[in-house]
């Protein structure tokens, strides 16, 4: 009779790394990657927008003439619109990843979450004059409901493939070689440019790049086959 304790286990297990494994596609089908034989990498950021960091973040992507994608929380908005049209003006995806960013967000029933994630959309499509589609779960975190509010509000779900822990990790180098040692063409990126060190990261991450001859392009055009 062991079976019947291992197999409601063995489910247990495969429930928590559906919702918790973006990539999974169990739930939601995310874009994590291209197929693609171009050495190209999309550089995304999720949590700001940060008044410190994001700006410095953005002078370093200026620096290299570089386009990344930035996941906004709704809650982050007021008083940083000007930075948010900032990222758009010189040639950054914005996208929503929730209004609350709540621990609680994938408990959230539908029609809580379904408003949560709109008030981000709409505070984002007030700031920049255009609809918002692209939509990064909290915490990466998949499940019937949020695949339900994607589907209802015609979103497109960006996850990644690369995760560069750094709001674990300290040390710049590590984190540098951590996401190097993980490369691959048309890889998706995940930082946090509210991260005091995320600059710096940045930067020494472009360099090393740059060195294996990777170019960096948005989110946006990987998702649209860029081959």
């Amino acid at each position: 009779m062991w079976w019947l304790l291992v197999i409601p286990s063995l489910f247990l297990i495969f429930l928590v790394y559906a919702s918790f494994c973006i990539r999974s596609g169990v739930f939601l089908r995310a874009f994590c990657g291209s197929r693609t034989a171009r050495k190209v990498v999309a550089l995304t950021f999720d949590d700001g927008p940060d008044p410190v960091h994001t700006p410095e973040v953005l002078e370093v992507l200026k620096a290299y003439e570089v386009s990344a994608s930035f996941f906004c929380a709704g809650n982050k908005i007021p008083g940083q619109e000007e930075l948010i049209r900032t990222m758009h003006h010189e040639g950054h995806l914005v996208g929503n990843h929730s209004y609350s960013h709540s621990w609680s967000f994938p408990f959230f029933p539908f029609e809580k979450m379904k408003t949560d994630v709109a008030a981000c959309g709409a505070a984002l499509e007030q700031v920049l004059s255009q609809p918002v589609p692209w939509f990064r779960p909290p915490f990466g975190v998949t499940n019937p409901v949020v695949a339900r509010v994607v589907r209802t509000l015609g979103l497109k779900t960006i996850g990644w493939n690369i995760r560069s822990l750094d709001t674990l990790i300290q040390s710049r180098e590590r984190l540098v070689a951590r996401m190097v040692r993980n490369l691959r063409p048309g890889a998706v990126i995940l930082m946090h440019d509210r991260m005091p060190h995320c600059a710096g990261v940045v930067r020494d991450l472009l360099e090393a790049l740059r060195a294996r001859g990777y170019q960096v392009v948005r989110v946006d055009e990987l998702y649209n086959n860029l081959s």
